[in-house]
């Protein structure tokens, strides 16, 4: 079985797919529970390697 290469994590890559559709990952915010909650939680960071 192969092994991946470079692994992302889901954090990162929902802040970059939110970025490619040009929302901002760090605004977006859902209100749960009593709380609001950001998609990406605190660790989304854009992979910048993904949109070369």
């Amino acid at each position: 079985m192969g092994r991946t290469k470079d692994p992302v994590h889901v954090h990162d890559l929902q802040a970059t797919i939110l970025h490619l559709l040009g929302l901002d990952h760090e605004k977006l915010t859902f209100h749960y529970a009593g709380r609001d909650f950001h998609l990406t939680d605190v660790h989304g960071q854009v992979v910048n390697r993904l949109l070369a």
